[in-house]
């Protein structure tokens, strides 16, 4: 029994313990301007840790490359100050609401030299978490922002007296749908901007309260003035005129929300009444304190600090809040919902932040994480997928994978479970049997042919990585065959492996490898990265990766050629891949884990020696102190945790890797009021190697440590030097997923249609496997028919096939639907017109499904399908569809080379769908047997922001590949 006075003893200590962390001063240390130049793409201004508004000045209206922030270090003027941005991202958005103190003449637009921006000198500016000013040269006005969760603060400051008109631009970046200014009293303003780009649909209602009455409020339509306190259009701005005296200070508080008018209201009530820009500020600081005490570091170098806690404050501004005070947000499906028991977010840069920080976040904010999930979860049901890139409401759809499956199994792995996992399953599920991206021909091939789909190999990688956390919440909730089932698709990332040269590479859907290869050269078969960087994409199972090299041995020597071959391909400025050491990019995600991988090589030391080189070289105290786009996070994400000295190389399980610790001494505060210390004695530049550990002061010889061990509290101890302990670490296991299936059986002929017969040849890549099929509906096991030769069938046929190998289990079961070929009947008395029917679109698409939702822009027949019709030059879509007549029986392969991407459908059927990334030279192709008559005939086609182009060839019995001709295309009326 404790004593009474005791407990209260303990309670005074724990709070004072916590008022000792809400008060360090870790916010010092941070520099909103580090990524600001350079690629890093991040934003100087206020926002509180994962907040709804991001105020921010703008110098770049120009959705350029290095304007995705807004803001750029290399600019000298600033258009005004907008209430929502991005950090680090790869593509131009948001910039919404903006706002500018004018004085002089009323200007409507920024202008390069005589608009509305004004000069400006970095010697002015200032910056920390919460907080940012300028001077604004032109207008002699000293400008203050900082943020709450839903409310933008600003405060001006007049350097002599005049009138001032405060612009309100809501025409300003994206482009809009439709916007609306309502002046509203003596001091506020109201209204809608909604706006399209990245995302194609974005609502931002806000609410705007001056501290002092508006003298003047005029409202203009494409700069025509509106004699009325209330107006809708397209390009809408307004002037809000003061009379100010000299050092007078104006307070502007402007509050968003996706939802209405009434939720923007309802914030800026609830988050600001009674509390000033300095009441404000002060709130932002101490907020950001809490949480970047979180981390506590010891020793290490004043610039290694400022990196350090900088980074953590990159980590803390996304996902972003979305929902208002009330619980209402807006969701994926476009209408109003309310969040029971969740907060709503929004930005999901997953592609990016599964790796590290989520994981970060599993540690340092697991109510949070909880959120997120259940954020995931409820955009799935809202949306029918979980998203892949999701923003303001909007799936982007931009880059590859599912990886909200990563972020809901880590935090499973970690214990995080105040949702219903159930109900996050069948999310997962039902997005990984999707037929899209690839996914179709994926789950029947084995892998996504590089001759159907863009990015195949990338695709073939994480998909499978997705499917491995897909089967670990199968198992956690019993469900056996599908546990069986997805551990069987973890295992396609073996069938991209070409033994012959070590790497991953593309093939086609007949089995080939694509020629010529490179693997220093960048590509379309990956995702911002080439062989390289790509083919140790297996964090899931590292044991089966290892084996297809040929052992530990051989990892070590693939990693020792990683980090020390050149680079000799020309990538260009904007390139992603970026932060080069030999072909290791660490400016660009796919590399982020690779370092780590000595360990499993039984060479923990490398490891060491590489991360802590990264940490110095990859990363500085500058603008342009990031080598790539910060990415929402995971760029500084990487360096947090891998500075404390551990990584999540595969999020989904318990453990961390192990690396090297920079700092001497690191002090997590976990919300469950425990601590985690990371002692590093000896600890200093040029001494990275790990010599003994020690957890909880029982000696630690392996390269891991789990979840479990740095939530439960408690000390890790490493004792660094100069020289490599070749010793320590060495047998680490190495993990890997113990089921090890056979593989895949797939058949040599990759078209489904056949004319008069087709002859079934069943192939497995394992020599040692044993094939059996059904043909009769029923799932093959070893007392079905075993495959001993190619034969015959002359009918529609479903059949059903499975290896089997001694020592695994059994293989990936894969059903084809064989069908003999058929031409279509016309209608009675309708004879076909020369030419395709098609539907010109407008809008934001990144995928050939974003528009058939759509009305479209025209109509027409054209003769061929091309790009003739077109009224402009990006964001557009076009739907080609009719018959195709085929001049004899026999096989027929068609060709698109399109950009961005393209969908062919025969009979109704689709033979292949890509997004296109980098595809314009690279043809999308399709075998399939025709018989001699009309077929129907359909060729989507959609472009955002790339180089324009679309080709459509074929070539058939007794022709080669030659451009799709227009007497064999019609179209019915």
């Amino acid at each position: 029994m404790v004593p009474k006075h005791f407990t209260h003893f303990i309670i005074l200590s724990l709070c004072f313990s916590a008022s000792l962390i809400a008060q360090r001063d870790n916010a010092q240390y941070v520099d909103p301007f580090i990524g600001t130049g350079g690629h890093g793409h991040t934003y100087p201004g206020a926002s509180m840790p994962f907040g709804m508004v991001q105020v921010s000045p703008d110098t770049r209206n120009d959705g350029s490359w290095d304007g995705c922030a807004g803001y750029h270090y290399s600019d000298s003027t600033i258009l005004g100050f907008s209430h929502t941005h991005l950090s680090g991202t790869g593509v131009s958005d948001y910039g919404d609401i903006l706002i500018m103190p004018v004085t002089g003449d009323q200007k409507f637009n920024p202008g390069t030299g005589n608009g509305y921006r004004s000069s400006f000198r970095h010697q002015t500016e200032k910056a920390e978490p919460g907080y940012y000013s300028v001077f604004l040269d032109d207008y002699r006005v000293k400008a203050e922002v900082t943020s709450g969760d839903r409310v933008g603060y600003h405060r001006y400051t007049f350097e002599k007296d005049g009138t001032v008109n405060f612009l309100l631009d809501l025409i300003h970046r994206d482009p809009v749908i439709e916007a609306s200014i309502h002046f509203v009293g003596n001091n506020r303003i109201e209204g809608l901007r909604r706006a399209k780009y990245w995302a194609g649909d974005q609502y931002h209602y806000f609410a705007i309260e001056f501290s002092k009455p508006i003298e003047a409020g005029r409202i203009f339509n494409d700069g025509k003035e509106i004699s009325t306190t209330k107006a809708a259009g397209q390009r809408m701005q307004a002037f809000a005129t003061f009379s100010v005296r000299k050092d007078e200070k104006l307070e502007v508080k402007v509050a968003l929300s996706a939802v209405s008018i009434e939720g923007a209201r309802k914030n800026l009530e609830a988050e600001s009444n009674g509390v000033d820009f300095d009441a404000a500020h002060a709130l932002a600081k101490k907020t950001w304190n809490k949480y970047l005490s979180k981390i506590e570091v010891e020793g290490g170098t004043l610039k290694e600090k400022r990196i350090f806690y900088t980074s953590l404050y990159h980590c803390l501004l996304t996902p972003n809040l979305y929902c208002d005070v009330d619980g209402n947000y807006r969701g994926m499906d476009g209408s109003v919902h309310h969040a029971e028991a969740f907060k709503n977010y929004t930005v999901f840069s997953l592609w990016d932040t599964f790796r590290a920080l989520h994981p970060l976040m599993t540690i340092l904010d697991p109510d949070r994480t909880v959120d997120f999930v259940k954020t995931l979860v409820h955009k799935s049901k809202e949306y029918g997928e979980l998203p892949m890139w999701e923003l303001a409401a909007n799936d982007t759809r931009c880059m590859i994978g599912y990886h909200a499956v990563s972020v809901i199994a880590d935090a499973y792995a970690k214990d995080i479970r105040n949702f219903d996992l159930a109900e996050a399953y069948d999310e997962m599920k039902k997005t990984a049997m999707l037929d899209k991206r690839g996914l179709k021909a994926y789950r029947t091939l084995g892998y996504v042919p590089s001759n159907k789909s863009s990015q195949s190999v990338s695709k073939t990688l994480e998909y499978a990585y997705d499917d491995w956390c897909v089967a670990q919440i199968a198992k956690a909730l019993g469900k056996e065959n599908d546990y069986t089932y997805f551990t069987g698709r973890s295992q396609f990332y073996r069938n991209v492996f070409d033994s012959s040269v070590g790497f991953m590479r593309g093939r086609n859907d007949n089995h080939a490898w694509v020629e010529p290869f490179d693997p220093k050269a960048p590509g379309y078969n990956y995702t911002e990265g080439n062989a390289y960087q790509y083919s140790l994409f297996v964090p899931h199972d590292i044991s089966g990766l290892i084996g297809l090299l040929g052992g530990r041995k051989a990892l070590s020597v693939w990693l020792d050629s990683l980090f020390t071959t050149r680079m000799e391909v020309n990538l260009g400025d904007e390139n992603d891949i970026s932060g080069l050491i030999g072909q290791y990019a660490h400016g660009n995600e796919p590399s982020h884990h690779m370092a780590y991988f000595y360990n499993y090589a039984g060479e923990p030391w490398k490891t060491q020696q590489m991360v802590r080189r990264i940490l110095n070289e990859q990363y500085d105290d500058t603008p342009g102190g990031l080598d790539g786009n910060e990415d929402c996070g995971q760029m500084s994400a990487w360096y947090v945790i891998s500075a404390l000295g551990f990584y999540a190389v595969c999020p989904g399980q318990q453990e961390y890797a192990i690396g090297t610790p920079l700092f001497e001494k690191a002090i997590i505060h976990l919300d469950n009021g425990k601590e985690f210390v990371i002692q590093a004695n000896g600890n200093a530049d040029g001494r990275p190697y790990i010599q003994q550990a020690h957890l909880n002061d029982a000696p630690l010889n392996r390269t891991t440590i789990s979840h479990r061990s740095i939530v439960a509290g408690g000390e890790l101890v490493f004792d660094m030097g100069a020289q490599p302990n070749k010793a320590w670490g060495i047998d680490q296991p190495v993990p890997g997923e113990y089921i090890r299936t056979s593989n895949i059986v797939y058949l040599s002929n990759p078209t489904d249609k056949f004319i008069d017969k087709f002859v079934v040849d069943m192939k497995c890549d394992s020599p040692r496997a044993d094939i059996y099929y059904t043909l009769d509906g029923s799932t093959p096991d070893r007392t079905s028919k075993k495959f001993v030769g190619p034969f015959e069938i002359r009918e529609n046929t479903v059949i059903q096939m499975c290896s089997f190998t001694e020592g695994r289990a059994p293989g990936y079961v894969v059903k084809r639907t064989l069908t003999k070929a058929e031409s279509i009947s016309l209608p009675p008395r309708q004879n076909p017109e020369p030419g395709l029917h098609y539907s010109y679109y407008e809008g934001i698409y990144r995928s050939v499904y974003d528009f058939s939702a759509d009305p479209p822009v025209a109509t027409g027949t054209a003769e061929v399908p091309g790009l003739t019709v077109r009224k402009r030059d990006e964001w557009i879509g076009l739907d080609f569809h009719g018959l195709i007549k085929i001049p004899e029986d026999g096989e027929y392969t068609f060709f698109i080379s399109a950009n961005d991407g393209c969908q062919l459908k025969l009979d109704g059927e689709e033979q292949f769908e890509s997004d296109g990334r980098k595809s314009e030279a690279f043809a999308q192709q399709a075998s399939v047997a025709l018989k001699k008559g009309f077929h129907s005939f359909q060729v989507k086609f959609y472009q955002c922001s790339d180089s324009l182009g679309l080709t459509v060839e074929w070539q058939g019995p007794g022709f080669t590949r030659t451009p799709l001709p227009k007497d064999v295309l019609f179209h019915l009326d």
